[in-house]
Formats: structure tokens, C-alpha cells, sequence
């Protein structure tokens, strides 16, 4: 199993980024994916989830501004971050939680917010 993501870079703040994920090899039955961001220093925090059935969690600090979704056919979820903020500068990791095939993460893009 391999999560590929991309997508992260430079942007002003009040920019716009959107991250992809693209998940390959045999995962089973998906529970949960989603997106999740890491600072130096400090753990990795959910930013936004989706369960199979398409509900979504944003944890507080980005909801109206960021948007998950995904493309079955492509085996891709996406971040859409709007109105980005440089608190938003972090390591972003995508996440896939198999039902029978445990926890699977991608290796980092990275998100800075700078003028």
C-alpha cells in the first residue's frame, strides 16, 4: 500500500492550495481518510476526516475554509484550503484507515504561509 501526496508549497496568506493523495495497492474495505498536519515540536493533529459513508470532521480552526473530498475512481482524496493563514504552515500527511488493514500514511507535503 502507498500514499502518494502532493500538492504543498508556498502561498501568501489568504491563498489557496489544494493537496492530493493518490492511494494505490491492496487497502481492503477504507473506514476512514483524511488529513492530518505536524509543527516541529508538536504532535500530529486531525484537519480534516472523511468515513467511508462521506461524513466529514474539520477540526475547528479550518472549517469553512477547508474542503476534503475524493475521487473513487481516481483512489484520491483531496484538502481544498482556502483563505490559508501562516498558522496553517505545516507538514501535511494523508491518512487511509483500513477496516481490516490498519493505519496507512503518506510521507509529508509540505504547507507554508507566508508573505
Amino acid at each position: 500500500v502507498q500514499l502518494q501526496a502532493s500538492g504543498g508549497g508556498l502561498v501568501q496568506p489568504g491563498g489557496s492550495l489544494r493537496l492530493s493523495c493518490v492511494v494505490s495497492g491492496n487497502i481492503g474495505r477504507i473506514a476512514t481518510m483524511g488529513w492530518y498536519r505536524q509543527t516541529p515540536g508538536k504532535q500530529r493533529d486531525a484537519v480534516a476526516l472523511m468515513s467511508n459513508s462521506g461524513t466529514t470532521h474539520y477540526t475547528d480552526s479550518v472549517k469553512g475554509r477547508f474542503t476534503i473530498s475524493r475521487d473513487n475512481a481516481k483512489s484520491t482524496v483531496y484538502l481544498q484550503m482556502n483563505a490559508l493563514k501562516p498558522e496553517d504552515t505545516a507538514v501535511y500527511y494523508c491518512y487511509v484507515g483500513g477496516i481490516s488493514s490498519g493505519n496507512h500514511w503518506g510521507q509529508g507535503t509540505e504547507v507554508t504561509v507566508s508573505s
